[in-house]
Formats: structure tokens, C-alpha cells, sequence
């Protein structure tokens, strides 16, 4: 509820449409201290991120602890949930070899998933993933994967491979190479992040701002009158349907980074196709 407090404390509608903080950033920001771990400051966002972890622990070991041939519905659940992610993302993507990478593509699947889930938390209302510092931990472990395994794989050729791709004619190599170089040493991990980031950022602070409004309409309806006090049904209404929507995209980026981080593996460890 803090984003509400956030966004409404400054709102008057009957000078303004739309209740907003003065700083999006006020959306996001937590430094605040909320206590020490052996000295150490733990804000907010911190605590999250362990939450996270401590969710995706929580999931795994309740789900397989009692693994049966004939198993309950939560179990059957995070077994078909695995087996996606082993079979269509890991050896799908990136082939035989892929099963070393599964572990790798489940953790950061599940991690994102459970963080993007937590914009729609009740009383958390915050993705963890709409902070720029977790999208870009993420994209450069799976960039230093990648590149770490296509030197591993292929030796120096990897490199060579990119800077002088092979198939292009000859005149075009130098300028196909340093494109190359460039897209996935330097494009790849920030894309890869930037994607993520956008997508939560935008969906946490349409709903944060539309329901914040409806809100504060409801709240001061007889201040600022039935008709203007109507509108609320309205951002109600269209932040419900944003709502819906976003959980369609709270599975879909933590598909999309995880489906995109195994095709960068694939590019390295299988460079010669």
C-alpha cells in the first residue's frame, strides 16, 4: 500500500484527473533501512529479493518432497512445469547439451516468475524485477554463460566466428563482424534486461497510478463531487482490466528471458550451425 500512500498524498482531484507521485521513482525506490543483518543494512527491495529466493526454495521442496506415482496437484504441477523447461527450453533450444544448462534455466524462470507475481501481491505490490539492478544481474550471468561456454566449446574459432562470420561475402565481413561483436558482447545482456525492465516498470505504474485514482475517487467522493467522483468507476474499471492483463505478461517476460537466454547458449555452444 505504500505506492498508493505514495501516489495520493499530493492528489486533489478536483485539480487533477489522475492521481501521480511528483517522482515515479517514489514507485521504486525503498533505501529506507528496515533492520540490520549483522551489521548490514536491509532496505525493502532487499528483503524481497530473499523473499524471492526463499519462495522459489519453498516451492521445490513442498512440491517433490513426497514425489509419488500418483501424484496431487501441486506436485504435478512444478513435475510439468519442470519438464517444460527441461524438454521444450533446454534441449528444445539448445539440444543433447542443453541438460547441463537446465538447472540454470529453471532457477531463473522460477525466480522471475515468483518476482514479477509480487507486483500483484497483496500489501508487497512491488516486482522485484522492475528494479534495472535485477534485469541486468540476470542478462550478465547468462551473458558470462554463454560466452564463457562458447570458449569453452569452440576456442578461439568462437570469437573468430563472430568477427568474421562465415557464409558472408568478403567485402561484407568487416562490417557484418562488427556488428556481430557488438550485438552480442555489449546489445544482448542490455537488451535482455531492458526488456524485462520496461515491461514491469510500465505495467506497476499504469496499475499503481489507475487504481490510486480510483481509489482517492471513492475516498473523496463528497468533495469532489458525483460526477467527478464517476470517473473513479471508470479508472476502476480500466485498471481491472490492465490487472488481468498483466498477468499474462508476468508469465510472458519470465518465458521470454528464460526462452532468450537459452538461445544465446545455443549460439555459442552450437556456433558452427
Amino acid at each position: 500500500m505504500e505506492e498508493l500512500i505514495l501516489a495520493a498524498a499530493p492528489c486533489d482531484l478536483s485539480e487533477s484527473a489522475v492521481c501521480a507521485p511528483a517522482n515515479v521513482n517514489e514507485l521504486f525506490e525503498f533505501r529506507e533501512t528496515v533492520y540490520f543483518v549483522f551489521g548490514l543494512p536491509i532496505t525493502r527491495t532487499v528483503f524481497l529479493i530473499f523473499l524471492v529466493a526463499a519462495f522459489a526454495i519453498a516451492l521445490f521442496y513442498f512440491g517433490l518432497r513426497k514425489r509419488s506415482t500418483q501424484p496431487g496437484k501441486f506436485q504435478l504441477a512444478i513435475e510439468s512445469l519442470m519438464t517444460f523447461v527441461r524438454d521444450d527450453i533446454a534441449i528444445g533450444i539448445i539440444g543433447p547439451t542443453g541438460i547441463k544448462y537446465y538447472p540454470y534455466l529453471l532457477s531463473l524462470l522460477i525466480f522471475i516468475l515468483i518476482g514479477n507475481v509480487f507486483k500483484i501481491t497483496p500489501f508487497i505490490n512491488l516486482p522485484v524485477t522492475a528494479r534495472m539492478a535485477i534485469p541486468l544481474f540476470l542478462a550478465l550471468l547468462t551473458w558470462v554463460i554463454f560466452v564463457f561456454a562458447g570458449f569453452k566449446r569452440n576456442g578461439f574459432s568462437y570469437f573468430l566466428g563472430i568477427v568474421w562470420p562465415p557464409g558472408v561475402p568478403a567485402a561484407l565481413k568487416p562490417l557484418v563482424g562488427v556488428i556481430e561483436f557488438f550485438s552480442t558482447f555489449f546489445v544482448r545482456p542490455f537488451s535482455l534486461a531492458v526488456r524485462l525492465f520496461a515491461n514491469l516498470v510500465a505495467g506497476h505504474v499504469m496499475l499503481t497510478l489507475l487504481l490510486t485514482t480510483a481509489f482517492v475517487s471513492f475516498a473523496t467522493i463528497g468533495e469532489i463531487g458525483l460526477v467527478k467522483g464517476a470517473f473513479g468507476f471508470a479508472w476502476w474499471a480500466l485498471g481491472l482490466s490492465i490487472f488481468m492483463f498483466e498477468i499474462i505478461v508476468i508469465i510472458l517476460q519470465a518465458y521470454i528471458f528464460t526462452l532468450l537466454s537459452a538461445v544465446y547458449i545455443n549460439t555459442s555452444v552450437n556456433a558452427e550451425h
